[in-house]
């Protein structure tokens, strides 16, 4: 049986399914300069000169003031502009994160990701000076080749010297690496990672390559699954990576994710695995409300619809394209794929993603999923440790992190039920 403390820290975790509020804020800028090979996300290239991804900024910073007047973002701690590539915007990224901040005041991280071809400096005088806290930097490799592989616009050369611009200009500054890609080796694999920690950047987001369907790299390599992308090859590289990057001074705090102090760390990104309700605009971007905070949105959003009775958590996804959002930037004109939880199936989900983090499930999630769903918890999660995905303190082992598909199935499997209701707004 749980301890008392965990027994009151699972009343604190039922608790923040009642929030009425969100903790973090996702905007989405889907435009590039070019659609790199393996790039499935919302995104479309670009041509210079082009007013939309202006007026897109605009619209966004309209739907942000909308969501403020709600009372969305009074408690909202963190914030992070994806795309795409935000830096393509210019100096109106500026615009677009100073409207965040007057709108969140209580925003303690601000992250804008970027693209080394894209990041000049007067972007980043322009992102800093308006309060952007942290950058993602999108460098993928250090060796040309395989950047030329990706179809990534930068060259190792142009990757370095903007990634020690934005550490010399004061701001925490993460790199995102990929691994399992053509003409990779462990060698030059070896080189990347070494020579990123070299340019001082606190965080290192490593990811092995997906080759999605309908991509031009999908279509380049066929049906098969080529050697340098297989399984084997993927563990081998995210095990390299984990050794290199330990030895460089950095540590593992989640399956893709080092960094070298604590503070480092990305917060917005750790909202999503702790199950903290979270607000995403812009085309394609997701969000998780609680019932509470999605009755807000609702007053904003009548298209949503009532909240199914018995639904405890709603994800949404924006599936209004980026000239509707640009030519509207109301809330209302949005239309969204909506997802509805039960509290079982909410409590399986934060389960599933706590198994991401190197510090393990939480105990009050544990007390709290125990209350909720019996004694298949304790069973499962006993079987896990036999099995070993996870240790006798219910972090994730070794395995836990190579295998960690199968391990997250497990824990939303707890649910039961695993069919979620789904709808489209009007």
């Amino acid at each position: 049986m749980p301890s008392s403390i965990a027994i009151g820290s699972g009343r604190a975790w039922r608790e923040r399914l009642s929030s009425a509020g969100i903790d973090a804020l996702y905007l989405h800028v889907p435009f590039c300069a070019r659609k790199c090979a393996y790039c499935d996300f919302a995104s479309w290239a670009t041509t210079r000169g082009d007013v939309l991804p202006r007026r897109y900024a605009e619209a966004l910073e309209r739907q942000v003031e909308q969501v403020s007047h709600l009372g969305l973002l009074d408690g909202c701690e963190t914030a992070y502009v994806g795309g795409g590539t935000p830096t393509l915007l210019g100096e109106a990224l500026g615009g677009l994160v100073r409207c965040v901040m007057e709108c969140a005041p209580g925003i303690r991280e601000l992250t804008c990701e970027a693209n080394p071809d894209s990041l000049s400096d007067n972007v980043l005088r322009e992102v800093a000076a308006a309060g952007c806290t942290r950058l993602s930097i999108g460098v993928q490799s250090l060796c040309d080749s395989e950047l030329g592989e990706l179809d990534r616009l930068h060259d190792a050369e142009r990757a370095r010297e903007r990634v020690a611009a934005a550490v010399g200009g004061g701001l925490d500054v993460s790199c995102d690496l990929m691994c399992a890609i053509p003409l990779q080796t462990s060698d030059s694999w070896q080189a990347t990672l070494e020579g990123v920690a070299s340019l001082g950047v606190g965080h290192v987001s490593v990811y092995p390559l997906q080759i999605e369907d309908g991509t031009a790299l999908a279509q380049k390599v066929g049906d098969e699954q080529p050697s340098w992308n297989s399984s084997d090859t993927q563990a081998a590289r995210m095990e390299q990576a984990q050794s290199v990057l330990e030895d460089c001074g950095y540590r593992r705090y989640e399956v893709a994710s080092y960094a070298r102090l604590p503070e480092k760390e990305c917060s917005h990104n750790k909202m999503y695995w702790t199950g903290r309700p979270y607000l995403g605009l812009g085309t394609g971007a997701a969000s998780m409300l609680t019932a509470e905070g999605y009755k807000r949105l609702l007053e904003a959003c009548p298209q949503l619809g009532p909240l199914p009775e018995g639904m405890t958590r709603a994800r949404l996804r924006v599936v209004s394209g980026r000239d509707q959002i640009a030519a509207n930037g109301r809330l209302s004109s949005l239309t969204f794929e909506e997802e509805f939880l039960t509290e079982r199936q909410a409590a399986a989900e934060d389960l599933m993603l706590g198994a991401r983090l190197a510090c393990g499930l939480d105990a009050g999630l544990v007390a709290y999923t125990h209350d909720l769903l019996g004694e298949s918890v304790d069973k499962t999660l006993n079987r896990l440790v036999r099995e070993g995905f996870l240790s006798d303190a219910l972090t994730p082992t070794q395995r836990g992190w190579l295998l960690g598909n199968e391990l997250y199935g497990e824990l939303w499997d707890l649910a039961g039920d695993t069919e979620t209701l789904t709808r489209r707004s009007a």
